[in-house]
Formats: C-alpha cells, structure tokens, sequence
C-alpha cells in the first residue's frame, strides 16, 4: 500500500497534510526517510514525528464511519479558545488514529455530520471535484416570492464567487414561519445562510438531513451516535465518485 494512504487511513491526517509531512522529513520507514509515493508492507515500522504508527493494512476491510445528529451550540473542532461544547466530546474513543469531520456544520446550524478514520474516504466525501450533494431543511422568515426562488437556483453573487442551489421546495410551514429544502453541491463556509441573506431572506434554523448517499435517520436523535456496520459502510464506497487527486484541495468549509 501507499505510505500516504495508509496514513490516511489510520487517521492521521489528510493525504495532502501527510505529503508534506514526507516532504518535510517527518516521517521515517524502518528508520530511513521516507519519500513521496513510498509503499510499504506490514513488517514495515513507520513513524510520525517519532511516534510509531499502527497502520491498518488490509485493504478488504472497509473504515469506519459514525453518523452524528448535531444540535445548535457546538462546534466541530477539538480547539476552541471559548471552550465551547465540541462534537468530538460525544464521539466513542478510537485506538489508533483520529475521528476525521466529513465537511462541517456552523455554531448554529443542526443535524447530520459524519465522522471516519479514513482521510481517503474524507477526502472522496468532501472535494468539491466529486459535486456530492448536501440537503439541508431551512426554516426561514416570511414566503419566498417567484422571483427570489429564481435567483437562488440561477445563482447569486458571493464574496468568494456565485454560488446556487440545484433544487430548492417549499416544504410547508406555520404562520410567518417557511421551510423549504434546498440541494447543493459544494459545501463553502456558511453558504446557504450567506445566499439566502444576499436576497434579503433571514434564516431562523438550518438542519442537514442528507450528505451524499447518506441520509440523516429518524432514529437518530439530537446528540446521538450511529456507527455504520461495514456492510452499509462498502456500499457507501461503490456509491462513491473515485479518490481526487493529491495535491487537490479538499472541501473544509461549514455551511
């Protein structure tokens, strides 16, 4: 297998981070430097900044995914100055190897996220190459008149370029209150809110019920953890577009 992605695998990092830790002579194979492209087998010893790794090498099993229903008021980070409640604190201890973000939800945004220990998975799931969609349920102040629906699924201009929804419906809703469900394919820094406010639309509650093939289960409550069992996780990867290359940004935003 190759170094960088057996890296990956087990958590560490990204397959571009981990490139530049090669790169950087930060991690050694049987006590040589390593080198981009390295393979290695399982009597190899790896180290990351001198730590040995654990490396998982059997490419029959598949990684391990976790499904999160986030409610408002954490953050998907493990450091926050403000000390805020964080998503990592709900998750299950993993032996080797870190829980990866799948993408990202804001402070006040709810619902689905999902979790790996495979930054190849992460990677497939989250660069904006492979266009996966996101769902999100919005919940906003007031009716969308014909013309804003227009201008939200044409596109509309953001500080860091157009941005559009592929499908948007209204789903119903109570007195002033609307909800409507809206379908991108990229997942930029706080997107939908920024959209919907570049139209002078306020949105009250954004939950995502659906990244990719995966869709958020009823079952699933506000700060609960699913794992999927490794049948659901290998048709999860045939669901998938091929891993982007390398040296290719992966998605990090929060929508």
């Amino acid at each position: 297998m190759k170094l960088h992605k057996a890296l990956a695998d087990a958590g560490l990092a990204s397959r571009r981070e981990i490139e530049d830790w090669i790169v950087a002579g930060r991690v050694t194979v049987n006590d040589e430097p390593a080198h981009v492209g390295q393979r290695i087998g399982p009597r190899d010893k790896v180290r990351a900044a001198g730590r040995l790794v654990n490396l998982h090498l059997d490419q029959n099993k598949p990684p391990r995914v976790l499904l999160y229903h986030k409610p408002e008021g954490e953050i998907v980070s493990r450091d926050d100055p403000q000390h805020r409640a964080s998503v990592f604190d709900k998750l299950p201890r993993i032996r080797a190897g870190r829980w990866i973000a799948i993408g990202r939800l804001d402070f006040n945004s709810c619902g689905l996220l999902m979790f790996t220990n495979s930054g190849e998975l992460a990677n497939r799931m989250m660069h904006p190459r492979n266009a996966i969609e996101r769902d999100y349920a919005v919940r906003v102040l007031g009716e969308l008149s014909a013309e804003i629906k227009a201008q939200l699924i044409a596109g509309i201009q953001l500080d860091d370029g157009m941005a559009s929804f592929q499908r948007l419906y209204e789903v119903g809703g109570e007195g002033s209150n609307r909800w409507y469900e809206v379908i991108l394919s990229e997942g930029r820094y706080r997107e939908v809110r920024r959209m919907f406010e570049a139209v002078g639309i306020t949105v009250s509650r954004l939950m995502r019920v659906r990244y990719g093939p995966v869709a958020l289960p009823s079952r699933l409550k506000r700060g609960q953890v699913l794992e999927l069992a490794p049948s659901e996780v290998k048709a999860l990867l045939k669901a998938l577009p091929a891993a982007a290359p390398m040296r290719e940004n992966p998605d990090k935003s929060a929508t």
